[in-house]
């Protein structure tokens, strides 16, 4: 007599070779293919942080859902947690962003620039507006042959009043962002801000787009590289900060 037929599932048991732990790693990796089109790549242990600025910055108010942003809230804990763990050396700075807040903007440059750990950064695609102070807030930057940089008066979105509180509000908000800038690169106060000021290039607004090699010639940032650079460079200052630590110690 024959006994009854065996009705299991092909995913009901693991397949040749395979425990169940494995085979819920290849099926996860399989569908990160499906998804996403990519592989899963391996974790590996680094002494340092990467941080991304791309998209719009957000600040106080939640943007829509379909823009593409930077979270303020999410990007202070992770600085923190990078200046307080002992296995960072070094924080390498990518950015890519459109600008965005003014205020959460200087927010980020600000903690950026007082961490006592080696600091570069690189402008990729472009660092425009509220993305210069946070870009120029590391040790060293770096900004891609082809990246632009719009340097451009502060805007108010939204509804305000008319009187002259609000116009010397805007000048002092300005002013903080020039002071940053300034002091936090080699570009002078006086070329910043007839950059700023220039009317003629851009087609709805006064201000400047500098281009790669012309943001080095402004003194705005020091050099025009990539990531490869970028790493060697950030490598070199973490280098030089052991060093330096070690004839302090001894």
């Amino acid at each position: 007599m024959i006994g009854p037929m065996n009705m299991e599932k092909p995913g009901d048991q693991p397949g040749p070779g395979l425990h169940p732990g494995d085979e819920r790693k290849v099926s996860a990796a399989v569908e990160s293919v499906v998804q996403l089109g990519q592989t899963v790549v391996p974790a590996t242990e680094s002494n340092v942080f990467c941080l991304t600025i791309i998209g719009q910055i957000e600040g106080h108010l939640m943007l829509p859902p379909q823009n593409k942003t930077t979270k303020y809230e999410h990007v202070i804990p992770q600085l923190v947690a990078a200046e307080q763990n002992p296995k960072i050396e070094g924080l390498l700075m990518v950015l890519n962003t459109v600008g965005g807040d003014v205020e959460a903007g200087l927010a980020i440059a600000e903690m950026i620039s007082s961490m006592s750990k080696p600091k570069v950064a690189i402008v990729l695609g472009g660092g425009h507006s509220i993305g210069v102070p946070i870009a120029v807030s590391a040790d060293y930057t770096f900004i891609a042959e082809t990246a632009t940089m719009t340097i451009h008066p502060i805007r108010l979105s939204g509804l305000i009043i008319g009187v002259p509180q609000t116009f010397e509000y805007l000048e002092k908000m300005q002013e903080r962002v020039v002071r940053f800038v300034t002091r936090h690169s080699k570009i002078g106060e006086e070329t910043f801000k007839e950059l700023m000021f220039k009317t003629g290039e851009l087609t709805r607004d006064i201000g400047t787009t500098v281009i790669g090699s012309d943001a080095v010639k402004h003194g705005l940032i020091d050099e025009v590289g990539g990531l490869g650079d970028a790493l060697r460079h950030l490598n070199g200052l973490i280098a030089e900060r052991k060093t330096t630590q070690g004839a302090v110690v001894q």
